[in-house]
């Protein structure tokens, strides 16, 4: 990568972004770490853009936090969740305020590559009208119980519950999210939520 795009790594361990930070460095990106959210706030004005890669649990601030202050701040750097607790609540609340993606530790470092991808894509892109629409097309094509379904995903609801609030067994729910997955054309709950907020609020 001739470039050298700036990747910035937000996590209160240092193993974590150790690790990220080696890995990024040989594939190519550059690499700013920061221990903490507060730190990384407090040096905003100086430095310089990229994606940020946030921890959601963190001492002091909370990487949903962050985020708000980054929205709050006007900071358009784009940003990717980590989350170590498979908290799908936390992970709709990070897409629904604009995340990129989501990743739950450990994954896989190119499951990690496509998501910085997609970030730098978002900065370099423009069209986020004709995104909506295709969005929004994607959407269409659901049946109304695979609607139902996605909303209940949306809300940050288990599979359990969406299937005792539809009056349906898990197993159908199950099925239901595997059908809409394949007509949105998406690989994982942060691609499906993200084809569904671009279609209710526009690019985010």
């Amino acid at each position: 990568m001739s470039d050298r795009r700036l990747v910035h790594i937000i996590d209160d361990e240092d193993s974590v972004r150790n690790s990220i930070g080696f890995m990024l460095q040989t594939t190519g990106y550059s690499v700013r770490s920061w221990p903490s959210g507060a730190v990384f706030l407090r040096e905003l004005r100086n430095v310089e853009p990229g994606c940020v890669l946030l921890d959601i649990r963190m001492p002091e601030m909370d990487g949903l936090l962050v985020q708000q202050q980054l929205s709050a701040r006007a900071a358009s750097m784009p940003v990717i969740v980590l989350t170590g607790h498979g908290d799908v609540t936390i992970a709709v609340k990070a897409m629904q305020a604009g995340a990129v993606d989501f990743l739950e530790k450990p994954f896989e470092a190119d499951q990690l590559l496509a998501a910085i991808d997609k970030a730098f894509a978002r900065i370099d892109e423009t069209g986020g009208a004709s995104r909506t629409d295709a969005a929004r097309t994607q959407l269409a094509s659901l049946s109304a119980r695979e609607r139902e379904v996605l909303d209940g995903l949306a809300a940050g609801y288990p599979n359990k519950t969406i299937a005792y609030d539809l009056g349906i067994s898990p197993r159908t729910v199950e099925v239901h999210r595997a059908n809409l997955m394949q007509k949105l054309g998406a690989r994982s709950l942060s691609e499906a939520l993200r084809v569904t907020f671009t279609a209710e609020m526009g690019e985010i």
